[in-house]
């Protein structure tokens, strides 16, 4: 494989494109991000922040959730995917965090995915976003950036995972999963590319246009 680009030119170029970008879903504790999170798998943000805030106001912890009604968390939330197999996730979880971990969150991934419906791109960004923990989230976009720009030729996002985390530095982790989350969304998209316009083009090692 070819020499990985360097980090720095893209982390600054990306900083200075991106200012401010942290998580893209609405929460006000680790519990409530935890719970957006899993609903978000194949999911928009958008569409989740439109159902959380009904969500949340029933059922705004874990011990709350961990008493709810199946049936009333699908209709809470059945706009979004998947949502009976997702409602069941929630409420399962709830459970498990209000008699294994005293209703508080584990700022822990080897804890976090032990809960349904949680695998490690989900517990990453609950460790970034609500514990400032150092983690990459694996999502299309950063498959797709990462492997454009020359990180990883890996599809499998847990081996893209471990790519990234040689690649980068520890303290980056976290920013750049957002910023190359909103590249990816916004300029390096899945089918015609914005190359022509793209500022990371100088550094990019598949340039597709």
């Amino acid at each position: 494989m070819a020499k990985k680009p360097s980090i720095e030119p893209i982390y600054q170029a990306l900083a200075t494109a991106y200012p401010g970008v942290k998580t893209f879903l609405h929460f006000e504790t680790p519990f409530q991000l935890l719970i957006a999170t899993i609903l978000s798998a194949q999911c928009t943000d958008e569409r989740v922040n439109k159902v959380t805030p009904g969500l949340f106001e029933a059922y705004p912890d874990a011990y709350a959730l961990s008493q709810a009604p199946l049936e009333r968390v699908e209709d809470l939330i059945k706009s979004v995917n998947f949502f009976r197999n997702k409602a069941k996730n929630c409420i399962q979880t709830a459970q498990r965090i209000h008699i294994q971990f005293n209703d508080q969150v584990p700022p822990h991934l080897e804890q976090l995915i032990t809960l349904p419906g949680v695998g490690r791109k989900t517990a990453n960004v609950v460790l970034g976003q609500a514990f400032d923990i150092p983690g990459i989230t694996v999502d299309t976009h950063v498959k797709r950036v990462s492997r454009r720009l020359g990180f990883t030729r890996h599809t499998d996002a847990v081996k893209i995972e471990f790519d990234l985390m040689k690649a980068w530095p520890k303290a980056y982790w976290n920013d750049l999963s957002s910023w190359i989350i909103v590249h990816g969304r916004r300029v390096c998209k899945a089918h015609k590319p914005a190359c022509e316009s793209c500022f990371l083009n100088p550094y990019c090692a598949q340039k597709l246009s």
